[in-house]
């Protein structure tokens, strides 16, 4: 029955009422049929018309929710190919981000607060998604900075695969003295009187950071689920719809999948996930396998929470690491043997896999393998598989990984390590650190996304600025035009390719009749914008599945509520997530001037504090003076 008409509306049927309209868009799809379009309306979760405003103007009823985007680009729900989300949210409220922080002196003044506000008995930590080279100082922090910042409070400042930096709180909290050995892989820097002096080595195992870290307080109950909304919201906020979760350390299941589980059955997710299960235990891999597998089958969920398969470790003596600080390592000559078996069970029981392999040394080892079962019958292109990484895979495996019908997800770990890469490797090896044009050429899926959020910052469009540009987060260029790719096959890798490494490439990844309505309209229309740019691009207007799950400029509060921060003392209640800064785009005296504006409220700012009661009445100098000119 035709509805009635509201405000000057025409009937329209209940049958074809949109729940979302866009309008005045320009709008991306992604969708060679119709790459353009000005207008989209999205009905029970899914695009129903893509077209002109006169298009959708039939589908608008009195409940119809109708979204001016003041001409502004729309582009499809972006999705990283790996990205740890299900652990990163576990902790995402008890983390400092630096990521974007431009100088180590607003990262040290961040630290120093913080400290101030965390009680006794919790950590500081800064956990991934910065590097030394985005700092204008271009160095680490010290260890006396650390200590002058927090002499009470343990500070855990994590930098990459590489190192790690411990205040004195610290290594008392952790129980590192100078009888605590050295683990296996890792390094703890000693002083003259044999005490460790906070400075961790990854030698060139990460195990040694991490399981310093796992020594930190952590979340439960409810903060746990109030912790991952924020971080999705957070990710949501750069115009991500989609991710795949690459599992990782520390990360058992089904222990540590109860949060996004609940979450998902309470319809509380803003993103959508493809999970994978990751032995934790070596030597206990194949157990592990051999129980998922009477408990969980690839598919298994929804359209927001679905099994993808196993990875991105299958046995742990057949990862190598990707520390550019530390020659590549030699793995044991016999791991063939375990991680046969594991791809084996896998392939018979229809499980699809990844696999973490940062050389071509890893990735040939593990192709002999592949081709051996091969020659049984078991690659038949049944499941789907991929190589994770794949900095120095060679011209001739990629032949092999086509010939096998595999696929690749490429992070922009370079972004963050390509300094220490150049250092190690030259500028040669780095300029095809991996060789993304070779991939695409094969024709390979590719994916794109971050590895974050331990390493690289979980911000798209810096990932996608590297895959444009060749540039890293310190502005070093380090891949030639001839390893670029275009944005639009950027953009493409980080949503059509995705959602292909998810079997998924026929309800999302484009903007067509059908689809999941999932879209970002955009700060600034990275078609056009200049390439440094790129990264400071974030989403006004984030839609999943129909809903507004982020808002901001001119639409903020369109979005859906979600809890407030707990607990209060969070580095994420007081700073955020990502630091934004101005766009260098902006014409050098604009941006001068809002500098000048960012400090002078600043200021303002410190003084209300101090006026308070809640800050010092004079600024503290957090800085090393062996830094100071």
């Amino acid at each position: 029955m035709a509805t009635m008409p509201v405000a000057g509306l025409p009937p329209v049927s209940a049958d074809h009422v949109a729940d979302l309209v866009i309008r005045n868009a320009k709008i991306y799809t992604g969708d060679p049929a119709r790459p353009h379009a000005d207008a989209v309306a999205i009905k029970d979760g899914r695009v129903t018309v893509l077209g002109d405003d006169a298009d959708v103007a039939p589908l608008i009823s009195a409940r119809t929710r109708v979204v001016d985007a003041l001409g502004r680009r729309a582009v499809p729900g972006l999705n990283d190919s790996h990205l740890h989300v299900i652990r990163g949210g576990l902790n995402y409220v008890l983390e400092l981000r630096w990521d974007g922080v431009p100088t180590l002196r607003q990262a040290l003044a961040m630290l120093r607060e913080q400290a101030a506000r965390t009680p006794k008995g919790q950590w500081v930590r800064v956990v991934g998604g910065w590097s030394a080279d985005q700092f204008a100082e271009r160095r680490l922090p010290t260890l006396s900075e650390l200590n002058a910042a927090a002499p009470e409070t343990p500070v855990f400042v994590l930098h990459l695969y590489q190192s790690a930096l411990m205040n004195r709180a610290a290594l008392e909290a952790a129980g590192y003295t100078e009888s605590t050995p050295d683990p296996r892989g890792g390094h703890m820097v000693r002083g003259r009187d044999g005490k460790p002096t906070g400075m961790l080595l990854a030698a060139p195992s990460a195990l040694i950071l991490y399981s310093t870290l796992a020594a930190a307080p952590t979340l439960n109950g409810e903060d746990l689920k109030t912790s991952t909304r924020h971080f999705l919201r957070e990710l949501n906020r750069f115009g991500l719809t989609s991710a795949i979760d690459a599992a990782g350390g520390a990360q058992d299941f089904p222990e540590n999948y109860g949060t996004i589980i609940d979450l998902a059955r309470d319809g509380q997710l803003s993103l959508r996930i493809a999970y994978h299960l990751f032995p934790q235990t070596p030597g206990q891999e194949i157990d592990d396998l051999r129980r998922w597998i009477t408990m969980i089958e690839p598919g298994d969920g929804d359209e927001w929470l679905r099994f993808n398969g196993a990875g991105e470790n299958l046995t742990w003596s057949a990862a190598d690491f990707e520390n550019f600080a530390q020659p590549r390592p030699e793995l044991a000559t016999d791991y063939e043997r375990d991680f046969e078996e594991a791809v084996r069970l896998l392939l018979e029981h229809g499980w699809g896999f990844r696999l973490h392999a940062t050389y071509d040394e890893t990735i040939r080892r593990d192709l002999n393998v592949f081709e051996n079962l091969a020659g049984e019958g078991l690659f038949q292109g049944r499941v789907p598989w991929l190589f994770d990484h794949a900095e120095t895979v060679s011209r001739d495996s990629l032949d092999r990984i086509a010939a096998l019908g595999g696929g690749l997800s490429v992070q922009n770990r370079m972004s963050f390590q390509g300094e220490a890469f150049v250092r190690r490797y030259g500028a040669a090896a780095a300029a095809e650190a991996p060789p993304v044009r070779a991939m695409l050429e094969r024709g390979l899926t590719v994916g794109a996304g971050t590895d974050a959020t331990r390493v690289s910052s979980y911000n798209p469009w810096v990932a996608l600025h590297w895959l444009v540009t060749g540039r890293t987060v310190g502005n070093l260029t380090i891949r030639p035009p001839e390893n670029r790719v275009s944005r639009e096959t950027a953009l493409t890798m980080y949503t059509k390719a995705g959602a292909q490494l998810t079997g998924e490439q026929d309800v999302k990844g484009v903007l067509k009749p059908g689809y999941y309505g999932d879209l970002a309209l955009l700060s600034d229309d990275y078609f056009t914008v200049p390439e440094q740019d790129i990264p400071h691009i974030e989403s006004v207007l984030t839609v999943a599945g129909g809903r507004i799950v982020y808002a901001s400029a001119e639409y903020e509060g369109m979005d859906e509520a979600i809890p407030s921060i707990q607990p209060a003392w969070s580095p994420v209640a007081h700073f955020g997530g990502y630091q934004a800064t101005v766009p260098p785009g902006i014409a050098g005296a604009r941006q001068a001037e809002l500098l000048g504006q960012a400090v002078t409220e600043s200021e303002q700012h410190r003084q209300w504090r101090a006026g308070r009661g809640l800050a010092s009445d004079t600024p503290h100098a957090v800085f090393d003076p062996c830094f100071v000119l």
